[in-house]
């Protein structure tokens, strides 16, 4: 999905059945699997992960990775050796392409799981967050909304100015 197509509302309640497996609601999968079948999964959080249509993530990420390479080559990132080795670690274990199956169902990869910290048969909260579908364990969700919803009103404002 584009910058230019409709943004991705809604919240729904899944179980991950004893395969780690969940379905997302249509209009979901939908708006992440437009040209392919394949997603792609990413770490945002402890308790949420994230799916982002496969060819939008790509090429977000091969600019920015173009970036870093460009300065790195060109030496600018000399002295920033530590921060490009911890940078490349977080994005080699960060995201992972994967195929959507029909009915928008997908399985969960192993270490993703851990990260959402949901066990097989348990429940996920499925968050439309505008540009990417969001999975989240219920905990931290509600952890969140309590956080963030006060500042709602001023967002809202902020984004319609």
């Amino acid at each position: 999905m584009d910058s230019a197509s409709k943004l991705i509302f809604g919240e729904h309640q899944r179980t991950l059945d004893e395969r780690f497996r969940v379905s997302l609601p249509t209009e979901m999968s939908d708006a992440l699997t437009s040209e392919s079948n394949d997603c792609v999964i990413v770490k945002e959080r402890p308790g949420c992960l994230s799916l982002w249509h496969a060819k939008e993530w790509k090429e977000k990420m091969n600019a920015g990775i173009a970036v870093i390479e460009s300065k790195f080559k060109m030496g600018k990132l000399a002295e920033r050796t530590a921060e490009v080795q911890k940078f490349s670690r977080l994005l080699s274990s960060r995201y992972k392409e994967i195929p959507m199956a029909g009915r928008g169902r997908f399985v969960l990869p192993e270490g993703f799981r851990n990260f959402l910290n949901v066990e097989a048969g348990g429940e996920v909260v499925v968050v439309g967050a505008g540009v990417s579908v969001e999975l989240w364990n219920p905990t931290q969700w509600f952890s969140y909304l309590e956080e963030q919803t006060p500042e709602f009103q001023e967002i809202f404002d902020e984004l319609t100015k």
